[in-house]
């Protein structure tokens, strides 16, 4: 759409001020609105802890030694708890000034944060500046800052002195709207992940909230929706987030925060929702969970992950088909560790007392079966008469995927959401995480992933590693992947490596993993050294030979063919991505044969329990 067509939709229907965030209520109507529903409750107390625990402090100050740190060594986290504890301060402090307008210690709390905020040097993080550039950066979470900030403007209203709304103003204005307008274009403009949704997303947000003219405001929309079809461009029909379940959070939420406000500014006229793919990733979330707040975590993402209600409810209601999720799956108030404002306040102004229930059952997910063909993933949820989840997901792709580890045919077995074999998912985020040394680190190269090496070698990271699907399908009792993996990897005498995965979804259910290698002989060794590697947190227990067991809160049995295998466990750690040590194992079955000869290796990874 271009600009001119979005400046005539805007002069017939544009809304403004608070109708942008709640259509009909004005400020009093929001703060009641989020006071009074039930499913609230418990959120606004944790909101308030912060908030008290907070006013304890004075504001923390982003120094100038904190952001050499980043340029200096490549760590990031030391300023970046700064930086969000910030955040966080913000959007405490505002929503209970909005809460509580006569607690006057949160209102001059938001004050003092907001002036501090419009103070900052850089609202980017060190990771994403750009020294000397001639231009202002806006990165993720400079987007995001003028996003909050206009919207804590608003809901503040007269309580925020003119000062202050003029330094607001002048700061978006500065920092996001003249650069993005004058100076652009800005790489995440044609970004087909996250990049896009979130930045122009944020923009466009703000935009929407502060420029009155309506041709300047159509113009730099009319480069956000740009920037958003580059985003939905890098899903497939299937609406699967390659960058793993929190980048679909992340990212989709913030399409969807800019996609409600543009569709009431404009009175429905504009309705971004209104895509077949735009529905289908909407549908991603019910499909990625294994039990509970468990998530199947390929690439970058965390095993485990509250769920924004506010969120679930707003796609509830554009597409009937998106569940909300059972209520005591919700992310805790303090779970969001960069202090995002637009989540915050939308998990209390969306969420609907009618849509939300609380069953405290953690095996609430419904048994489904999905292969989602674009990303080539094969997800099962099975529930057993038993009154276990058990969950199984494998996948296909390539090795240069957003957020990319090297992990073509690696899979994770649940159950009860507890990883019995499992995905590392995103370590700690440094310089050397996204530069030349990431496939040397643990959870990102395949060595950390549960998939074979060969001769000792490891599978190659570039889109050309790829995997191809030779069948998937799902059924009422048992599940089919099968995969040729042997495109991943750069080994001269390699001539087949398929992966074959059946999931018996029984009472206690079992997969059956056939890996099918072949070679051509070769001068330069006689024979070949074959390592089948699995990842787990467990300790793998023998218990005699042939049968290996991972006992969690259920047992898992690993049968295999002692006579060709030599199990091999070794404890292993390295630091997640809050900077924690954690530990696991690799489980590795090793065998050596001579060239030239096919092998057929296969284990049985059975519940008992």
């Amino acid at each position: 759409m271009n600009s001119e067509r979005i400046r005539i939709v805007l002069d017939q229907s544009r809304k403004r001020g608070m109708t942008l965030l709640a259509p009909d209520d004005e400020q009093v109507g929001i703060a009641a609105r989020m006071r009074e529903a039930a499913a609230n409750q418990t959120l606004i107390a944790e909101i308030r802890a912060e908030a008290e625990r907070y006013l304890l402090t004075p504001d923390p100050e982003l120094t100038y030694a904190l952001f050499r740190i980043y340029g200096d060594t490549g760590e990031r986290l030391a300023y970046e708890k700064v930086y969000f504890e910030r955040r966080k301060r913000l959007n405490a402090f505002v929503i209970m000034a909005i809460l509580e307008p006569d607690h006057q210690r949160y209102e001059s709390a938001a004050l003092n944060i907001i002036w501090s905020i419009c103070n900052e040097y850089t609202w980017c993080l060190p990771a994403h500046f750009n020294e000397g550039a001639d231009r202002p950066d806006i990165d993720l979470f400079a987007a995001e800052t003028g996003f909050a900030l206009s919207e804590a403007m608003l809901l503040l209203g007269d309580r925020l002195p003119a000062l202050l709304r003029i330094q607001v103003e002048e700061e978006i204005e500065t920092r996001l709207f003249r650069p993005f307008l004058e100076q652009g274009p800005y790489g995440w403009e044609t970004a087909d992940h996250n990049w896009s949704a979130v930045c122009a997303g944020s923009v466009g947000a703000a935009a929407l909230h502060l420029i009155e003219e309506a041709g300047r405001l159509s113009e730099l929309l009319e480069r956000v929706l740009r920037s958003l079809d580059c985003y939905l461009s890098g899903f497939g029909e299937d609406g699967a987030c390659a960058e793993g379940y929190l980048y679909w959070q992340y990212g989709f939420g913030y399409y969807v925060y800019f996609a409600q406000l543009l569709k009431t500014a404009t009175d429905g006229r504009i309705d971004l929702f209104a895509s077949s793919k735009v529905k289908e990733i909407a549908l991603f979330q019910q499909k990625c969970f294994t039990g509970g707040s468990t998530v199947i975590n390929f690439s970058d993402s965390t095993n485990e992950s509250g769920i924004f209600m506010g969120l679930s409810c707003c796609l509830h209601n554009e597409y009937n088909e998106v569940i909300v999720p059972d209520g005591s799956l919700r992310a805790k108030y303090a779970a969001d560790h960069c202090g995002r404002w637009a989540p915050a306040l939308r998990n209390l102004i969306w969420v609907k007392d009618d849509w939300m229930q609380v069953s405290g059952d953690k095996a609430i997910w419904p048994a489904e079966s999905y292969y989602l063909s674009d990303v080539q993933w094969l997800i099962s949820r099975h529930v057993s008469d038993n009154g276990g989840s058990y969950s199984f997901a494998a996948k296909g792709g390539h090795n240069e995927e957003p957020h990319n580890h090297n992990d073509v045919g690696h899979f994770i077995v649940h159950a009860d959401g507890q990883a019995y074999l499992a995905d590392l998912g995103s370590g700690k985020y440094t310089a050397q995480y996204f530069g030349l040394e990431r496939y040397s680190i643990w959870c990102n190269g395949s060595q950390g992933h549960s998939v074979p090496i060969l001769n000792g070698l490891h599978q190659q990271n570039g889109s050309a590693f790829r995997a191809t699907v030779l069948e998937a399908s799902t059924g009422e009792s048992c599940d089919h992947m099968a995969l040729s993996i042997s495109g991943a990897y750069v080994l001269s005498n390699l001539e087949r490596l398929e992966r074959r995965f059946r999931w018996e979804k029984e009472r206690l259910p079992r997969l059956m993993l056939t890996d099918l290698f072949s070679f051509t002989e070769s001068s330069e060794a006689a024979n070949l050294h074959v390592t089948e590697r699995f990842i787990t947190f467990l300790a793998p227990e023998l218990v005699q030979e042939g049968r290996i067991v991972l006992s969690g809160k259920r047992q898992l049995s690993i049968a295999y063919d002692h006579q060709i295998w030599q199990p091999a466990v070794t404890a292993r750690s390295d630091i997640d991505h809050f900077g924690i040590e954690r530990f696991w194992y690799t489980l590795d079955f090793e065998a050596s044969i001579p060239a030239g000869m096919p092998l057929s290796a296969s284990f049985i990874f059975q519940f008992d329990s």
